[in-house]
């Protein structure tokens, strides 16, 4: 058998984007960095359209999309709506809110825990996450000298946690880029990393059916030359091909 026929599936949701220099109109994208990653780890990248017209997504199509993924990634990207956790007010700083993307992220990471489906959150993924399970976030970590933009800085794993087995130590250095961050924690979830602030840069739960992590720093950005990173990409691959 080829063996590219036996690399697991991991779902990626694309990302909505308004332009892109190789096409004429608006598209829908994936960050090269991950794909590559999940290749690397052994696993074929397989792109979600994000449908949920009018910023509803059927939870059971969604459900029977992600059945056909034997892992899922759901990656960085913009900011979710406010309201999706139940803030009156919009900060300033909320930058490219689509409700299309929000509803079916929602459901994706609804669908995925759901069934144990093998997941890996990065960044808003992360925040999708703990949105999706009754938590809420910080809108904005107060302006350029305290948010997480072009930053690279030490973060210190829970031993033990599936986030350090994965990245194989319980320190790393995470590259990050988001001005938001985790306020109430949704339910079941616990933190697993921190970053000297107190950010909350690991979630998992300790009751979740299948292999789960979520990071709210990019491990893709510095994965080809950082063991540690491509560690949690290794990781998903593994889970998902016990269930591929």
């Amino acid at each position: 058998m080829n063996p590219a026929a036996t690399r697991p599936l991991i779902g990626l949701p694309n990302r909505f984007a308004a332009t892109t220099s190789a096409l004429r109109y608006a598209a829908e994208v994936t960050a090269r960095a991950l794909v590559d990653a999940v290749w690397r780890a052994g696993g074929e990248p397989f792109m979600l359209h994000p449908y949920a017209p009018d910023g509803v997504a059927d939870p059971a199509e969604v459900a029977a999309r992600i059945a056909r993924c034997d892992g899922v990634l759901l990656p960085g990207g913009g900011d979710l709506a406010p309201q999706a956790y139940g803030a009156l007010d919009t900060h300033d700083s909320v930058y490219d809110v689509d409700a299309e993307q929000d509803a079916f992220d929602l459901a994706v990471a609804h669908a995925a825990l759901d069934a144990g489906t093998s997941l890996l959150a990065i960044c808003r993924g992360l925040q999708v996450v703990n949105v999706a399970l009754g938590g809420t976030l910080h809108q904005d970590m107060g302006g350029p000298e305290h948010e997480h933009r072009h930053l690279v800085h030490p973060v210190k794993l829970t031993p033990g946690s599936v986030v350090a087995r994965a990245a194989g130590t319980d320190k790393v250095e995470a590259s990050c880029y988001h001005h938001q961050r985790v306020d109430a924690l949704g339910s079941g979830l616990v933190a697993t990393a921190l970053a000297s602030d107190g950010t909350v840069e690991a979630l998992e739960l300790p009751d979740a059916r299948g292999w789960f992590t979520a990071v709210q720093w990019h491990p893709e950005d510095t994965a080809p030359q950082d063991p540690a990173q491509q560690g949690l990409f290794d990781a998903l691959v593994r889970a998902a091909s016990r269930t591929a």
